[in-house]
């Protein structure tokens, strides 16, 4: 009997996708609101609430005709 071969494969390397960050729509103060909120969460290592932050100024938009 012989014995299988072994080897590892290669890494998978994945391209990097930089999406860049929402920015706030001057003069909303719900825009203004979550920018704080993302800053104080960026200041304080919460990548969890700086991601939330970004899907709600992602989604906030509907409000400002864009």
């Amino acid at each position: 009997m012989t014995e299988p071969t072994r080897y590892s494969a290669a890494p998978v390397e994945l391209p990097y996708r930089a999406v860049p960050e929402p920015k706030p729509v001057a003069g909303c103060p719900w825009c203004a609101e979550l920018a704080n909120v993302r800053d104080w969460a960026r200041a304080s290592g919460d990548r969890t609430t700086i991601s939330d932050c970004n899907v709600f100024l992602r989604r906030h938009p509907e409000g400002h005709g864009r």
